[in-house]
């Protein structure tokens, strides 16, 4: 979490343009890119006019309200702990316009405006020729009213000089800087489009830094070393617009990779794991606050059992179980843990056998099935028995899957329900088939998910049990004593999973199907493990 600062934000950007060494603000557009600069380490931000627009699909020319921008602000504020020194381009209109602006960035917590003296409505410096300069004594007057109405003492008003820009030369850009300092602004950007830095750093030469501090804003001459920055004077450096530049790259690039491909196998591993974007929204603060504020809400536990060898394994089990065989640099087991833990289920029992020793995991409890090499798979959740209370999910230790199965079952309340793969039924190695009520017909169910008819060897299956079943409260009492009555009468050591199922069905139970198509692999063998790695 990003720690608060006992200064105000006013009082460390002021900080920021006065210090004596090179100081740098980095562009950001959103609450999200906000958080993300500050945890980059930068001590403040740059809150993009150009940006903010092309985020909201609009151009650079004050199509954007003030307020519209103001919306964007009040996120980005919220979001950091650092300072936004806002690009106000001309300052949305006369001085009237502008004291309202800064009287509003001020109540939002917002450290600084930055406007130019351009005439309103404005265009992008990169983009206009020639552009006409606004009146000095005008632009004056518009800097001393953002003073003159900012409501803490230490908000800057930044004077932005586009002379060089327009093409009216050095001279007349020294002439704007004396006046824009003398009508009280904290700082200068003096901007520049040419791919060198000559005109820049020949402005800092001549300019004196003791009466107001320069920000220099490099976008085109982004060759220049920044020493040389420094060695000028400078105060500030801009990096302007590149958040918004590597995002949109990196958007057409998956964008274009997932239309082409029509599968999400080559982009996983590219974007940003769905915990980092969790944890940079603060959901972990939520959570926390859930269990002071909200009534105790009844947790979910789960039951994975992994008491088996995987012979078919060969040597890669030959001093562990397969739960604890590598994919892609994490085991069977771990990743089953993190999809649990994603979805806060925290309470993890799994059952061990073979290698029992060897099963490790952060913070889950062990069940043993001493006798996991005669018996099945209803024995082993029996070893779990205790385990099973309240609502619950009950998972085979040999199966890959993306963490969003747990939430498709995580919530549901029905007592009995399973995900089942239709595209995967029909071939002679898989287990568990599945006949359900109705048939998958693509794209997104509508109405109410199916019932299983029949599960195990089905000879018209609809699809494949994934080996993921959910339980309400109810539903784990029905099956602890369902498991009893198998043990009195003796057919619990030989039973598997499908064979509980059946005959809860069969005392009138109903288990729901839920058909997710693809995002998971069994790992029996070889071939297995290698379609798991590609799945995931």
């Amino acid at each position: 979490m990003l720690q608060r600062n006992d200064r105000s934000k006013f009082t460390q950007l002021r900080d920021l343009l006065q210090s004596k060494d090179l100081s740098f603000l980095m562009e950001a557009h959103s609450g999200l890119s906000a958080k993300i600069v500050e945890e980059a380490g930068f001590g403040g931000v740059w809150a993009s006019g150009l940006s903010i627009s092309a985020t909201l699909g609009v151009r650079d020319n004050n199509e954007l309200s003030w307020t519209q921008v103001l919306d964007v602000l009040e996120y980005m504020s919220d979001a950091t702990t650092v300072p936004i020194l806002v690009d106000g381009d001309t300052g949305y209109g006369n001085f009237n316009n502008f004291r309202r602006l800064v009287s509003k960035l001020c109540q939002r917590g917002i450290a600084g405006v930055c406007i130019e003296d351009k005439v309103f409505p404005k265009t992008n410096s990169f983009l206009s020729e020639g552009d006409d300069l606004a009146d000095i004594e005008e632009f004056c007057g518009k800097i001393k009213a953002g003073k003159d109405t900012q409501e803490h003492p230490d908000f800057s008003v930044v004077a932005r000089i586009e002379a060089l820009i327009a093409g009216q030369g050095m001279d007349e850009a020294l002439k704007r800087a004396d006046a824009y300092a003398d009508a009280g602004a904290d700082a200068l950007v003096i901007h520049s489009r040419k791919r060198d830095a000559d005109e820049i750093l020949e402005f800092n030469r001549l300019w004196d830094h003791s009466r107001c501090p320069v920000i220099v804003i490099p976008t085109k001459y982004y060759r220049t070393p920044t020493d040389q920055f420094r060695d000028a004077g400078v105060s500030t450096v801009i990096w302007a617009n590149h958040n918004l530049r590597a995002a949109i790259s990196s958007m057409r690039q998956v964008s274009r990779k997932i239309f082409e491909q029509q599968t999400l196998l080559e982009i996983e591993s590219e974007v940003a794991p769905l915990e980092d974007v969790f944890a940079l929204a603060n959901a972990s603060e939520l959570e926390e606050a859930e269990k002071v504020y909200l009534a105790a809400q009844p947790e979910r536990s789960a039951v994975i059992l992994a008491a088996t060898r995987g012979s078919d394994l060969g040597d890669l089990t030959k001093d562990r179980p397969k739960c604890m065989v590598n994919v892609r640099g994490q085991s069977i087991l771990a990743r089953q843990l993190d999809a649990f833990r994603r979805e806060r289920v925290k309470n993890v029992t799994v059952v061990a056998g073979y290698c029992h020793e060897a099963v490790e995991g952060e913070d889950i409890s062990k069940a043993l099935n001493p006798d996991y090499a005669t018996t099945g798979e209803a024995a082993s959740l029996a070893c779990a028995r205790d385990a099973l209370t309240g609502a619950a999910i009950v998972g085979y230790g040999d199966i890959v899957f993306q963490p969003f199965f747990v939430s498709l079952l995580g919530d549901r309340t029905e007592d009995f329900v399973i995900l089942v793969d239709p595209t995967l039924s029909g071939t002679d190695k898989d287990r568990d088939l599945v006949a359900c009520s109705a048939p998958y017909e693509g794209g997104f169910a509508t109405g109410a998910d199916p019932k299983v008819k029949a599960i195990g060897e089905v000879d018209t299956p609809d699809g494949q049990w994934v080996g993921l079943l959910g339980l309400s409260a109810d539903g784990t009492a029905k099956l602890r004593a369902e498991l009893d009555r198998m043990d009195a009468e003796g057919v619990l050591p030989q039973a598997d999973m499908a064979a509980v199922l059946t005959r809860l069905m069969a005392r009138g139970e109903t288990v729901r199907a839920i058909y997710v198509s693809g995002n998971w692999a069994n790992v029996n063998d070889l071939a297995d493990l290698s379609e798991a790695r590609n799945t995931m």
